[in-house]
């Protein structure tokens, strides 16, 4: 009504409602360029993926604005870039995606990507549009227009976490040890999540101990032609990354020694790196 007031009827029910001044709804950025805005086409899988491989590795820590979402920028050799990092581990994914790219990074906000996420999923085997501007992103699907503010801050040089080479090589499946990693983080510390990896020729101990509960062990199979080494990280950023390759997937585990980072890879997907940082226990 011209009082302000909404009435809603359904059935024997009846609701009168005050509404707000339509002026006071914030000002959306709904034309089709933005001024210095960059438009990236892709598949919706694609961009669904490389979230996927991402966001897990974004800190809740509220008071690091810089690393509370996901990077993307251009990466060597065109492809479109994705990483995210808490300080702790470090996922980086590369697709090869048509078209220009952001000349500078742009820190995507955690939660505005779950929400994209979700739209994605609505989408299947579509095609999107992401205009990147410079204080906003926008998704555009067949039906929705998704708006969310960018990440003020700079992102941290993510180039010099990943090590330049590892001294040695573990060659294992990944069920395999996604299974043993579940079972035996039942007995880590509540604290640290901490489990202990010893490589050694054709086989991995993964153990975990807790004082007040006890102590769980399981041996798999790898390939390691490596000199004897234990490590320790924790379990859920693992179990982590595990859960974002394929079932049956034959991964990598590069190691320098007991204190040095960890990278995991999988062999069919080598524009997938992921960087942890072991733990002493």
């Amino acid at each position: 009504s011209a009082a302000g007031w909404v009435d809603m009827l359904a059935g024997r029910s009846k609701f009168k409602v005050v509404s707000l001044d339509p002026k006071d709804f914030p000002q959306l950025p709904l034309g089709g360029e933005s001024k210095g805005g960059v438009a990236i086409e892709t598949a919706a899988a694609t961009l669904r993926e490389m979230i996927d491989k991402t966001l897990f590795a974004v800190s809740t820590d509220e008071t690091r604005f810089n690393l509370s979402g996901v990077l993307m920028e251009g990466g060597e050799g065109g492809v479109l870039r994705m990483v995210a990092t808490d300080g702790h581990r470090l996922a980086k994914v590369d697709r090869r995606v048509p078209g220009p790219k952001p000349e500078r990074g742009v820190i995507m906000p955690r939660k505005g990507l779950v929400e994209a996420r979700k739209l994605l999923e609505e989408v299947d085997q579509g095609d999107v549009t992401l205009l990147v501007s410079v204080k906003e992103v926008r998704l555009s699907t067949p039906t929705v227009s998704f708006f969310t503010r960018l990440v003020e801050g700079e992102f941290p040089d993510y180039r010099q976490v990943i090590p330049g080479a590892v001294r040695a090589k573990a060659r294992f499946n990944r069920d395999d040890l996604l299974a043993a990693l579940r079972r035996i983080s039942l007995l880590a510390s509540e604290r640290s999540r901490g489990v202990k990896l010893h490589l050694e020729k054709g086989r991995l101990e993964a153990s975990a101990s807790n004082p007040e509960q006890g102590e769980a062990s399981e041996d798999i199979e790898i390939s390691y032609g490596g000199e004897p080494l234990t490590v320790g990280f924790n379990a859920r950023y693992l179990i982590e990354v595990l859960s974002a390759h394929a079932e049956g997937e034959v991964m990598e585990l590069g190691v320098t020694d007991e204190v040095g980072p960890g990278v995991v890879t999988g062999t069919s997907d080598p524009e997938y790196t992921y960087v942890v940082m072991p733990m002493r226990l």
